[in-house]
């Protein structure tokens, strides 16, 4: 079990960051792949948070 970060459709951290890694860069891909971000809208910063510490790691795994 994990923290959510959209409440709305309830999607979890886990989730966001799947979805980042299988290519989301934005916020709006990040809702396009698992729905967070779609509703209220007040994890959208939370969400750029993700992507922005993800970024380091796929720069490694794509290296």
């Amino acid at each position: 079990m994990g923290v959510f970060v959209c409440i709305c459709a309830r999607v979890r951290e886990c989730e966001v960051r799947d979805a980042i890694r299988f290519g989301a860069r934005c916020e709006e891909s990040v809702g396009d792949a698992c729905g967070a971000g779609t509703g209220c809208g007040s994890c959208l910063d939370r969400i750029a948070d993700l992507i922005s510490e993800e970024q380091p790691a796929l720069a490694t795994l794509s290296a």
